[in-house]
């Protein structure tokens, strides 16, 4: 219904504005046969072709089940925009799909520097797509470095566009080109390459148009977008709409790019440079319902508000700008309808200080932050576990250490998670694997914090927060239910308010809110008291606190589902993972499977606890295979915890794990030498 709602909008234009886009069009269109049929015309095109002079019948449409796209350019050529448009396109085309942003490590690196160098990723397709895709099949590079922070990923036979007007002798010079690559016969046997002066035609669509130079040379973006919306056959009309909405304000901007856009389809049309390489990828077949695309941190937000109106409490959100959970916060302070109160802190500190102050109050409390900030944070953390108040920390993983690569992704920071605090801190740790398991699991993380009076720490990354799938709508009532702690009258009828008494089910202790009548209590970080909260020193005391808090986290596994063995039973190789990894690791199971090898996959959303029936099914295979990017930390948890001989497949490289690469260790831990 959306998509024929913006269509009825487009539709409802005046006559005169659609014929002056019909008499666009056909002027462009007329004006490129001129230039072709002209003398001296050549296309860059160096493939064995038809050339552009060549009949429409000759217009070859491959019919592919998926495919994967690279968009890479300068951080200021808009990839993040021309993909996520692409992206938004190809959902609504009914495609599954996974996609991979990859932003520049530096604020603001040299133009025409690899540094500098902006990408996105999107593996589209037909069928279940699990990954953004190891390698692309058609790469877009928009300058010298680009190409050559990239070229190496390319399939050796794939597609490579690149925009003519970029590759000047002094962007080559920068990047060390020796041969202009738009010239190099070799990289034209290599790939099926396209030399395309984009910067210029965008100037030549806009010659009228009254904006500035600097304007005009951002659209160039759309002109590309165009050329791709084509040879994939996606529609247009939703990037229309989407840019009148958003450039409201300056309609010229908006049109503007509009017609850079068509202009880039008629490009393609009319010249029929890419005639042998226009593809067809039907609709994914799936499940009936109202599907969005989303990432891991739009995902995270709404599951964090359905949490806090499925509890009816009021959610205090304090975080302090980082990358790349700031997103957080920014998409957060737009929810003030729903109950959400923002604060933006001036520190790390003093975030988490007063998102338990905000516990302490009754509201559901959420800080956030990335590796360096969670670092700051864990004193307070162990305040939280100390006074035992409903918190959820998120963690947005990142490289490091320290400042390290901070768009890049990791998942080094789950011994931070654990064991990050001073003494025996014990809290409950989960963590996402997608968009969509972002939202289930922070809202998981809300309502274990809730019910058994405990601090949560909930584990994204980076490339989980940027990267986008279709995403099914829950339904609101299908939502598991929520409880708290909250009471209004005293618990000791023979005396005075219990804080620490506790449930016998969880061992979570009461939640009493600040003014109510009878029910006046400290809380603080001195060792408490069994049952009464006050501060004691008792050496038996503290050990019995102790164990009331490792155990209370501990009854939390009573209520993991049973484990998910994806494959066999029992076999040669069970792999394990955790977090951003599942998908990947998906891929590789399947393909090995396909090969015929006894490979099954179990993907842990509980970190802390583990699931119970975890010891028992490593016992069933032979080998056990857990890659990460970190060093083994998983890895080290389970040899220890479960005594077997774990192997790890570690790399730490800012970049998600490739299939092919862990499909290669199973082969080296299976089949013999």
């Amino acid at each position: 219904m959306t998509v024929q709602l913006q269509a009825d909008i487009l539709c409802a234009d005046s006559a005169f504005r659609r014929a002056a886009h019909i008499s666009f069009c056909l002027l462009f269109a007329i004006l490129i046969l001129v230039v072709i049929y002209s003398p001296g015309f050549t296309t860059k095109e160096k493939m064995s072709t038809p050339s552009p002079s060549a009949p429409s019948s000759s217009h070859i449409t491959q019919e592919l089940e998926s495919i994967v796209v690279r968009f890479a350019g300068d951080s200021g050529d808009g990839m993040q925009v021309t993909g996520d448009r692409f992206t938004t396109e190809s959902a609504l085309a009914g495609n599954d799909l996974a996609t991979l942003p990859d932003f520049p490590a530096e604020i603001r690196a040299p133009a025409g520097t690899i540094a500098g160098v902006s990408g996105f990723q999107i593996h589209f397709g037909s069928t279940d797509i699990h990954t953004p895709g190891d390698k692309p099949d058609v790469l877009v590079a928009m300058n010298p470095a680009a190409l050559k922070a990239n070229l190496g990923d390319l399939k050796k036979g794939g597609v490579v566009i690149l925009n003519e007007d970029a590759f000047t002798t002094k962007n080559l010079n920068r990047v060390d080109y020796e041969i202009n690559p738009c010239e190099d016969d070799q990289l034209g046997i290599d790939y099926r390459k396209y030399v395309v002066p984009i910067t210029k035609l965008t100037k030549d669509a806009l010659a009228d148009s009254g904006l500035s130079s600097r304007e005009i040379d951002r659209c160039k973006n759309f002109f590309t977008l165009g050329i791709m919306l084509w040879m994939f056959n996606r529609p247009s009309a939703s990037t229309i709409f989407w840019l009148e909405k958003k450039f409201a304000k300056r309609p010229e901007i908006a049109q503007a790019n509009i017609t850079v856009l068509k202009a880039g389809m008629t490009y393609a049309e009319a010249t029929e440079v890419f005639s042998q390489h226009s593809f067809k990828i039907k609709p994914a077949k799936l499940s009936a319902g109202s599907y969005r695309s989303l990432n891991g941190t739009t995902a995270t937000t709404y599951g964090l508000v359905s949490a806090a109106r499925k509890s009816q409490r009021p959610m205090f959100f304090a975080a302090y700008p980082i990358t790349p959970a700031s997103e957080i916060l920014h998409q957060l302070s737009a929810q003030k309808q729903f109950g959400v109160a923002t604060f933006q802190a001036e520190d790390e500190i003093a975030a988490v200080c007063a998102a338990i102050g905000a516990a302490y109050s009754g509201a559901l409390a959420v800080t956030s932050s990335s590796g360096p900030g969670i670092a700051l944070k864990l004193e307070a953390m162990s305040l939280a576990v100390m006074v035992e108040l409903p918190l959820v920390i998120i963690d947005v993983q990142r490289a490091g250490p320290s400042t390290g690569m901070p768009t890049k992704t990791e998942q080094a920071d789950l011994f931070q998670a654990l064991y990050g605090r001073p003494g025996e801190s014990p809290l409950c740790v989960l963590a996402a694997s997608s968009p969509e398991t972002a939202f289930t699991m922070s809202y998981e993380a809300c309502r274990i914090a809730l019910k058994y009076m405990t601090p949560v720490v909930f584990l994204s990354d980076g490339y989980i927060a940027n990267c986008s799938q279709p995403w099914r709508i829950p339904d609101a009532k299908d939502l598991p239910a929520m409880e708290n702690r909250i009471i209004s009258e005293t618990n000791n009828p023979e005396g005075s308010y219990l804080p620490y008494a506790r449930d016998p089910e969880t061992l979570a202790r009461p939640w009493a809110l600040p003014g109510t009548p009878g029910l006046a209590h400290r809380v603080g970080g001195l060792e408490k008291q069994v049952n009464t909260g006050n501060v004691n020193y008792q050496p038996d005391n503290h050990q019995e606190m102790t164990r009331l808090r490792e155990e209370k986290i501990a009854k939390i596994a009573a209520e993991i589902p049973p484990t998910k063995i994806h494959g066999e039973e029992q076999g040669d190789l069970l792999i394990v993972g955790w977090g951003g990894t599942e998908g990947t690791l998906t891929k590789a199971a399947l393909m090995a499977q396909e090969e015929g090898l006894s490979v099954s996959r179990v993907h842990l959303f509980h970190l802390n606890p583990l699931p119970s029936d975890l010891g028992e099914i490593l016992s069933r295979f032979k080998n056990v295979l857990i890659p990460e990017i970190n060093c083994g930390q998983l890895s080290q948890i389970i040899r220890a915890k479960y005594l077997v001989d774990a192997k790890g497949l570690n790399l730490v490289r800012g970049l998600p794990l490739k299939a092919e690469e862990v499909l290669e260790e199973i082969r080296r831990i299976i089949l013999p030498h």
